[in-house]
């Protein structure tokens, strides 16, 4: 993973390979931003100018490369595109620069050094650089490797590797070492980054190499390096509990389904959040089997899991002054002759009846027991996080996940957070109306309701598992989870590690007694 160190050298005098400024898109072409100021005057003020010259303009995700000035010690500058210009008084937003130091950091992959001159007028933007640098040098290589080398001969391969491999190391001029607020920023970017690539990974591995189990010998190992207390029911514990969905779904494949318990209990806490994660590790709809060209991607449907899993350990690297539990619903929907049937009755944890009409609408039985049982510890919220509905994805597209709750003002702090965390969001009505089409004529409601709404019916049949009085709130990340298109920003190909920056936020205002 790339190094982010803070430093006060400036860019002429500063050794690497390269010096990253931004430029922003101006009324009358581009504009150099602040940070900048030492690579203008060696262009004798005419770095601007310079730029539109080679086709610049400053608009997002642009990326320009031209020789350093004279006397520098780097060789290279690359001029990154931050978008429009901020109005008068204004600052770049924290999302323009995390994006743009994203763009950078997947331009300059095989570059050892970077300084980055981008503006940093305060500790979030110390923050959000770091973040968009440590994210937007992510790679998945792990089973690229063996192939190269067959193929190209060890020095090939080795010559090869050396090109594709992240940013080394990124100098972020401007940020202080021995300020505190810098200092603080930066650690806090390095530890959420991590763990937000690390649930990356966890996306992009194959199902054939994260099944259940494997997934919870994860959390187990994470736990003992971190202090979390980890607890895994087996499917002989789930099925002497009662946990009729999370075995409902798992019950056709060879590979067992668990329900993972993380708690991160530091002293002190002021208040105490559940996170509960849906880990279908593969989901092939079972019975209801899923079309051809819907099946390839359905590794990333542990995606909620791994968000709630990477948080969990963020908070308890940072030390946050909250009690954040995590629960993995993991299981993988498959096909056999022992996979629960369409028609088929499931009894849940909670007690409740539910007909089974559609196998393929799996995530929301998992969830509803992982729910019931993380409610039974009363905590003062629970989010839950899944990629739950293609209808979402038709509602809001592949960028932005679905904020549903059953308390308004608790869906509005979630947005809000969301927003402020960097990631794309948006709060969804749970109309009452949609509530009949659950109903179910032999068990206490169906798994499937209406068609249309369908990411809202979803939600609601999630909230008939939430007890009275428990704050709750849904995210639907169908959408913005898994990356099948190219890299934009910090975001790659692939697991993108969508709602954790939210979660780990929520944390946040949470220790700081301002979530409500």
């Amino acid at each position: 993973m790339t190094a982010l160190t803070l430093t006060t050298s400036g860019a002429a005098t500063l050794r690497a390979d390269v010096i990253v400024v931004g430029v922003a898109k101006g009324a009358a072409g581009p504009v150099v931003a602040t940070g900048a100021e030492a690579v203008d005057k060696g262009f004798d003020g005419r770095l601007a100018a310079v730029l539109e010259t080679l086709g610049a303009t400053g608009a997002e995700g642009e990326v320009t490369k031209l020789p350093a000035p004279s006397g520098f010690k780097s060789p290279v500058v690359l001029a990154v595109g931050l978008g429009r210009v901020p109005e008068k008084d204004e600052a770049y937003g924290t999302e323009s620069l995390r994006r743009a130091a994203g763009v950078a950091a997947r331009a300059l992959t095989g570059t050892k050094k970077a300084g980055i001159a981008l503006p940093v007028e305060a500790a979030e933007d110390v923050a959000a650089i770091g973040e968009g640098l440590l994210l937007g040098s992510y790679a998945f290589t792990t089973y690229r490797d063996g192939e190269r080398k067959k193929a190209n001969g060890a020095k090939a391969a080795a010559k090869d590797d050396a090109r594709k491999q992240p940013l080394g190391e990124a100098a972020l001029l401007g940020a202080k070492p021995r300020d505190k607020a810098h200092k603080a920023a930066a650690d806090r970017a390095i530890a959420l980054t991590e763990e937000i690539n690390r649930a990356r990974d966890l996306i992009n591995i194959p199902s054939n190499d994260l099944t259940p189990a494997d997934f919870a010998a994860i959390a187990v190992a994470a736990g003992k390096e971190h202090g979390i207390k980890v607890e895994v029911l087996d499917e002989k514990a789930l099925a002497r509990g009662g946990y009729g969905g999370l075995i409902g779904v798992g019950q056709g494949s060879v590979n067992p389904p668990r329900l993972v318990r993380l708690s991160y209990t530091p002293r002190g806490a002021r208040q105490n959040l559940a996170f509960v994660g849906k880990g279908i590790t593969y989901d092939s709809g079972g019975i209801s089997l899923k079309p051809a060209g819907h099946n390839e991607t359905m590794k990333c449907d542990m995606s909620g899991a791994a968000a709630v899993f990477a948080a969990v350990v963020t908070a308890a690297r940072l030390g946050l002054k909250v009690g954040v539990t995590g629960w993995l619903a993991l299981a993988e929907n498959m096909p056999s002759g022992s996979a629960t049937r369409p028609g088929d009755v499931l009894r849940m944890y909670s007690g409740k009846t539910v007909e089974v009409l559609n196998t393929d609408a799996e995530g929301r039985l998992v969830l509803a027991d992982a729910i019931t049982r993380a409610a039974e510890e009363k905590p003062d919220a629970i989010v839950d996080v899944a990629t739950l509905t293609g209808a979402m994805v038709l509602a809001l597209g592949t960028r932005t996940f679905g904020v549903m709750a059953n308390d308004d003002a608790f869906r509005t702090a979630v947005y809000e957070i969301a927003d402020e965390a960097g990631e794309a969001a948006w709060p969804m009505p749970l109309p009452v109306d949609l509530r009949k089409g659950l109903d179910s004529p032999i068990a206490d409601l169906a798994n499937m309701g209406e068609r249309m709404g369908g990411g809202l019916v979803a939600g609601i049949f999630l909230r008939e598992f939430v007890p009275e009085g428990t704050t709750w709130a849904h995210l639907d990340i169908a959408g913005p989870a898994f990356n099948e298109g190219a890299p934009f920003g910090y975001t790659p190909k692939g697991g993108t590690g969508s709602a954790v920056r939210t979660l780990v936020a929520l944390a946040e205002h949470a220790a700081a007694g301002d979530l409500g």
